[in-house]
């Protein structure tokens, strides 16, 4: 097929018609994506074109709506292709991801750095007091044309042309970052036999069996680089050796020599960021990043990290120094390793809480689970969700949700993967197929999660850590804040808010999951249908800050790796060799690695998303723990008129109004990080 046979206006990629509104994905090849591509974007291209020459002069309508508007057919081939390149990909889309890479970000320098376009732009921003906009649109023409001049819009002929060049090959080096890491993830498997699973409970060889069957070896027991296996196979595992295979494996992803290594794919991607920044007048890739965000500065950023991680650190060195007393009193006279540390503090834990968090686990059904996500939903902000069965999407696991209000009516839909699987990248996220909004025709969300939990044997409940359930809660924040959105302009729809905002709505949905009356009502044995033990619940809740110094060294450390590299004019020439320079100025334990080593740290490098930005998870963070506090206050984890407030002003708003004015309209004050510091136990 090719881009001349494409119909856009009945292709199944472009006009949705399967069962409530989705697109029919029993309809949809893989060969369809690059002609379907290459037809929507000179579609795009046409409709941009028609906007930069109208000879009528500029108006809200004529150009900002219009260029709102413009791309629907490109947004919903793009959706569902990216949605596939994360979720379930093959040779045939990777192949056509590295293509599509650099030519979209080659489209989108294109409008950006389009003279006749930005004009128009650039003078309904200089006419913006006179026009008598609403908020939401003034704040949207402010915000358009800042981008347009952050993406180059006012640079030279020459730099334009370098700019272009330059995200296109950062898109490219992108694309083929996340690629070689879901080879290294793909490739790597440990088969072990009956003899080799002492101290594994029972959850966790249900999961390696079945994933080892998935592999087409039934009978055996597979350990693989899913956090869901290789966590807790560290964590309860008494054969050091294979711990240290296991462990050694995991954070060396990405850094294995041959065409799958990302060290030279990060050199190269720090570079251009740097040169980027240059061109854009900024003296760093940091300073670019976090000029439209909540912390403006790299030294706020500091500000934040810097503390928690003097904090974090002594808090280790403490735990770790009870870990080697343990490891000592089994008779090892090893020195505590990266390997090590999760059996041990596994130990201790124990001994401190006489809690074992492999006892939760009966307790934690998947589906149980996903009920009190819906539940907490319904309580808060009254919706309901109904599941739909039979419906085709992009893997026989997606299952499928309308989601409605209150009143009854429909609001959009929720689609959710739960369980791994070899053609799924790592990891766990939320995106959307469509955002919700009202400007032309409107449009409704429909949103979809991403998760990478083991699935069980057929016939068994799928059981999570706490870790894994907080993980579900914390995406279906991040969806509801794309399904609640009430906003006329698709640009500030949903989770289009400053990347150190967007964790509010999810992590702050992390905090009803350990409320005993969610716990009392969700958490109930696999078996037998009895609800958590109050002598284990109190455990639970007494032992939460447990870990917290591994935990927040390890995350902390990776975002101030992330910061280093970038808040510099110029980037290292060797990257690995840099981390570890910045990890022993730190002071970093050698016991512990980066939750995200360089190599395999996609938030940063198989994307420009969290560049510079994974502080934003503890920026965040702070916020979370200070509205959770507002419900704390007023004596019920549910008050309705709170909930309300948190519904119309954080998970409705988008990015509509600026993020620190949302906050102040929710709690009616900015907070400090001591409800974070004593969240983590860190005071």
């Amino acid at each position: 097929m090719t881009d001349t046979a494409v119909d856009l206006e009945s292709h199944p990629l472009t006009q949705w018609t399967g069962p409530l509104g989705l697109a029919d994905f029993s309809r949809i090849d893989d060969g369809d994506f690059g002609p379907v591509f290459d037809a929507a974007l000179k579609a795009h291209e046409a409709e941009i074109e028609t906007i930069a020459g109208d000879p009528a002069s500029p108006t809200v309508d004529n150009t900002l709506k219009a260029l709102e508007l413009s791309g629907d057919q490109l947004d919903r081939v793009s959706s569902i292709f990216w949605c596939r390149a994360g979720a379930h990909t093959n040779d045939a889309i990777q192949a056509l991801e590295r293509e599509m890479s650099p030519k979209m970000a080659r489209h989108y320098s294109a409008i950006s750095m389009n003279e006749r376009l930005f004009a128009r732009i650039d003078d309904l921003h200089a006419r913006r007091a006179a026009l008598g906009l609403d908020p939401e649109t003034l704040r949207v023409l402010e915000k358009t044309w800042k981008n347009f001049v952050r993406a180059g819009a006012k640079l030279g002929a020459a730099d334009k042309n370098r700019l272009a060049a330059i995200n296109e090959e950062l898109a490219g080096l992108g694309a083929r970052f996340g690629q070689n890491l879901l080879a290294d993830e793909k490739d790597w498997v440990l088969f072990l036999e009956e003899g080799d699973l002492d101290g594994l409970p029972a959850f966790l060889r249900d999961a390696m069996a079945q994933a080892a069957e998935a592999r087409g070896r039934k009978g055996l027991y597979a350990v693989t680089l899913s956090r869901s296996i290789y966590e807790p196979f560290t964590s309860y595992s008494t054969r050091r050796d294979l711990r240290e295979q296991a462990w050694k494996a995991f954070i060396r992803r990405g850094e294995n020599g041959g065409e799958t290594d990302n060290t030279g794919i990060v050199a190269k991607m720090l570079a251009l960021r740097a040169e980027k920044a240059r061109l854009l007048g900024y003296g760093s890739y940091a300073a670019l990043k976090l000029d439209d965000t909540m912390a403006k500065t790299p030294d706020n950023v500091h500000g934040l990290l810097d503390p928690v991680w003097l904090k974090a650190r002594d808090k280790a060195a403490a735990d770790q120094a009870e870990l080697q007393r343990l490891a000592a009193a089994a008779g090892s006279n090893e020195t505590i390793a990266g390997w090590d540390w999760r059996y041990y503090q596994e130990k201790l834990r124990a001994e401190k809480f006489a809690f074992d968090e492999a006892e939760l686990k009966p307790y934690l059904q998947l589906e149980r689970v996903i009920d009190a996500c819906f539940d907490v939903a319904n309580r808060l902000f009254g919706l309901s969700f109904v599941e739909q069965r039979g419906i085709p999407a992009w893997h026989p696991d997606v299952r499928v949700f309308q989601v409605r209000r209150r009143d009854g009516s429909d609001l959009g839909l929720f689609l959710a993967d739960y369980f791994a699987r070899p053609s799924k990248r790592s990891g766990a996220w939320m995106s959307s197929l469509q955002s919700g909004y009202r400007l032309g025709d409107g449009s409704f969300p429909v949103i979809y999660n991403i998760m990478n939990f083991a699935k069980a044997p057929e016939g068994e409940p799928a059981l999570l850590s706490l870790d894994e359930a907080k993980t579900l809660f914390h995406e279906f924040g991040h969806a509801l804040h794309g399904m609640l959105t009430e906003v006329t302009w698709p640009s500030v729809s949903g989770t289009s808010v400053s990347r150190d905002f967007v964790e509010l709505p999810s992590q702050l949905y992390e905090h009803w999951l350990t409320e005993p009356q969610v716990l009392e009502k969700h958490a109930l044995h696999h078996k037998t249908g009895e609800p958590m033990p109050k002598a284990l619940l109190d455990k639970m809740l007494a032992a939460r800050t447990f870990g917290m110094g591994f935990a927040t060294v390890e995350f902390t450390a990776s975002a101030l790796v992330d910061m280093a590299f970038h808040a510099h004019a110029d980037a290292p020439a060797d990257p690995i060799a840099f981390e570890a320079a910045a990890l022993d100025k730190l002071g970093m334990p050698d016991a512990i690695a980066m939750r995200h080593r360089t190599p395999h740290f996609q938030h940063v490098f198989a994307g420009d998303g969290y560049s510079a930005g994974y502080y934003s998870y503890l920026w965040s963070e702070v916020l979370d723990a200070d509205a959770f506090a507002a419900f704390k206050e007023t004596g019920d984890a549910f008050d309705p008129a709170l909930a309300e407030k948190l519904r119309r002003h954080i998970y409705a708003a988008g990015g509509s109004k600026d993020p620190e004015e949302l906050y102040m309209a929710f709690r009616g004050k900015m907070p400090t990080p001591d409800a974070m510091l004593e969240k983590r136990g860190l005071v």
